[in-house]
Formats: C-alpha cells, structure tokens, sequence
C-alpha cells in the first residue's frame, strides 16, 4: 500500500529533493554578482547586512538583515550591494569558494554575510511543486513567518560555518525545513497561490485533499469528497477547481500517476501491485490512465527508467 498523510509532506517526498548548501557569501565594498537560470529552488537569507536582489523582468528587491527568500525555477538574476554596480558572472566566483565561503572584498570589512541553499528535485515529478511557485518569494523578518525563518537562516549559518560531526546531513535537514516554511508563508499570504497549495488553506477542500492523500486506494467519488468539505456536489467542484486549477476527479488522477511514476521509477512494485494501491480494480484500468497521462505505457515507462540516466548538471552558476 502507498501510505501518505499531508500533501505539503507527501508532494515533498515525491519529489527526493536533494540539497546543496552554499556556499555562502561574504562580502564588503561595491560588488554584484550575475546568476543564470537553474533547475527548481534555491534558498536563502541574509545573516548580516543588505543586498539588491533583481530578477530579470522584476522590480529590484532590498533585502534587510533577517529577511530569507525563495527563487522557483527563476531567470536570470543578480545580487548586488548597489543597483549601480557592475554585475559580473557568479559562476567563476562560485567556483573558487574555499570553506564553503565565498568571499568578496578585504575579509576585516565584511559587512554582509548571505547563506543559500539549492534544492533539486526527481524531474519526474518536480512540477507537482516548481509550477505553483513564483520566481521570487521573500518573507520579511517582520512578516508573521519571518522571526522563525531568520532563526533558521541564522543555525543554517552556523551548521556551515563550524566542521561539526554530521554537519552535512543537519544542512540538508535544515535546508528542507527553511522550504516547508516558505511554503508555509507563502500560502498563508492573500495573494495566494493556485493549486493544491493555496488550497490547503481553505477548510473544506484543505479537508478533502488531506483525505485523497491519506487512502488514495479509496474509490473516492464525488459525492464522499464534497461531503468531507460539507459542501454540495456543484459547489465543491466549482470551488475546487477555481482553487487547484483542475476538478476534483482530475486531481485524484494526477496524484495517482505522480505516486505510480515514482514508483515504477524505483521499482518498488509490480504492475498489478501498483494498480490495486493506486485505486484500480484491474491492470488494464490503471494501464489506461497511465498512459493517457504520461504518455506511455507503465512498462515502458519502467523500462526507460532502468536505463541509466544521463548525469545531472551540477548546480553551480
């Protein structure tokens, strides 16, 4: 049986983020450092001091002392002590990081300490988050979010700043958390988001959704899912869709073939296996629908999947 309890947890999860954390950046004087574009998220928050950062296609962002940020799958974009300083490219910079530290400028004038974290994601399944974020999030050490994320930002710092006995796997830890969060103060904001993560927030479809993640084998219909929400068949369905974007049915769809990629991917199941823990009475009826969302067949895809992939592209800029 596929065991899932919260969809912020579950789609997580799915996703098998891996983290890279840093390195950080140091800086004092006049500077301004050119990243290009990169897969999902990265995460960060300035420790110390002020820094511009400007999206391509964006008004430019001051951020203070306490402030963290997210960046979904972003354009270009720069960080600079100054709107008027001349950006140069981050990825030679990057690369000459010693100590996990980059630094610019004479190192007894640091008056500027940014922590960052890049989270990658299994490209199977990646949409199921990276499509509902913005290009730029920034919660504000002012915000109701903000004093818990400067917290976090601040520890990140010191687990990347001190050689302490399983520092690696704390960063990673950490660095997942800092994202649950700004998921969480991203949501929780009155322009909020489309898809299942603004709708986590409504109680009735927040309810019939924590309901579809926690027995996704269920033959949901309906009339159970609009009963859940207290709301009548008509209502729930209209709402639901102006929430997440798609009707009710069509989630439960897509989750189902989320769940069932992944696990084809890892193997972890057989065809028949799979269609039973994914709500299906027979293989033909899962084979359908697999194939009508992915495109393939469920062997197929688990064929293809077998073959070695193709190295990924290291996340530096």
């Amino acid at each position: 049986m596929l065991g899932f309890r919260d969809p912020v947890a579950d789609a997580i999860g799915l996703l098998r983020p891996r983290t890279v954390i840093g390195p950080s950046l140091r800086a004092a004087g006049e500077w301004a450092l050119r990243f290009e574009p990169f897969p999902h998220v990265r995460v960060g928050g300035l420790v110390r001091g002020t820094c511009w950062l400007v999206l391509e296609g964006h008004e430019p962002v001051l951020l203070r002392e306490g402030d963290t940020f997210m960046l979904g799958n972003p354009p270009p974009y720069v960080l600079a002590s100054a709107l008027d300083a001349s950006p140069r490219p981050a990825g030679p910079v990057w690369t000459g990081a010693e100590d996990a530290f980059v630094r610019i400028g004479p190192e007894s004038e640091e008056d500027l300490y940014l922590c960052v974290g890049h989270i990658a994601f299994d490209d199977r399944n990646a949409a199921l988050l990276t499509d509902l974020l913005p290009p730029l999030v920034v919660v504000r050490v002012a915000d109701p979010h903000g004093t818990r994320l400067a917290q976090l930002i601040d520890h990140l710092a010191t687990e990347v700043g001190i050689a302490a006995a399983g520092g690696p796997l704390v960063q990673n830890h950490l660095a997942q958390i800092l994202l649950v969060h700004m998921l969480r103060a991203h949501a929780g904001r009155t322009d909020r988001p489309t898809g299942w993560l603004g709708a986590l927030n409504e109680d009735g479809i927040g309810a019939a959704l924590r309901a579809v993640h926690a027995d996704v084998a269920h033959s949901w219909s309906l009339r159970e899912l609009a009963e859940i929400s207290h709301m009548s068949r008509s209502a729930f369905a209209q709402t639901f869709k102006s929430h997440v974007g798609v009707p009710p049915l069509e989630y439960l769809i897509q989750w189902r073939m989320s769940l069932a990629r992944d696990a084809l991917a890892r193997d972890t199941l057989s065809i028949s296996e799979l269609a039973r823990a994914t709500g299906y009475q027979s293989e033909s009826a899962f084979s359908t629908a697999f194939r009508r969302v992915v495109g393939s067949s469920p062997a197929q895809f688990r064929n293809q999947a077998r073959q070695p992939r193709v190295a990924e592209p290291g996340t530096a800029d």
